[in-house]
């Protein structure tokens, strides 16, 4: 399901595990990390979205309460929502995030025993096929 952010796609995926909401999320921040949404833009409505999307309005309001919490957006009272934080900001929250599932894959990986340089070498395999596992 599509929605749009000017000429953006916004999807959700039902196959994936992670509820809508965060996908919502994660989406607004790739784009804007992308630079595909501006500071001090607008997002589209809540009820747009919803309409579009065809999800209900409630998990649109959480998701756009939970980027405003992580400060990444910023609402207007009668106005919506807008990104507040720049690519740089973005890039860096995002690095940091992607910095804390690694360090719980580390985590989990050496209790499986995996060793590091196995670890790396299917890191740097992964990364190399642009992320895909084959």
């Amino acid at each position: 399901m599509k929605g749009e952010c000017r000429d953006v796609m916004i999807t959700i995926d039902y196959k994936d595990r992670r509820p809508i909401y965060q996908q919502l999320m994660d989406k607004i921040e790739e784009l804007a990390m992308q630079g595909l949404i501006q500071p001090d833009e607008q997002l589209p409505s809540v009820r747009s979205l919803a309409v579009e999307l065809a999800i209900n309005p409630n998990t649109i309001s959480r998701a756009y309460g939970e980027l405003e919490k992580k400060g990444i957006t910023y609402s207007v009272a009668g106005k919506g929502s807008f990104l507040a934080a720049g690519r740089d900001a973005m890039l860096a929250a995002g690095r940091q995030q992607i910095r804390r599932e690694l360090a719980r894959l580390i985590e989990r990986a050496a209790g499986c025993g995996i060793s590091k340089d196995d670890f790396l070498a299917d890191a740097a395999r992964i990364y190399d096929e642009g992320g895909v596992l084959k």
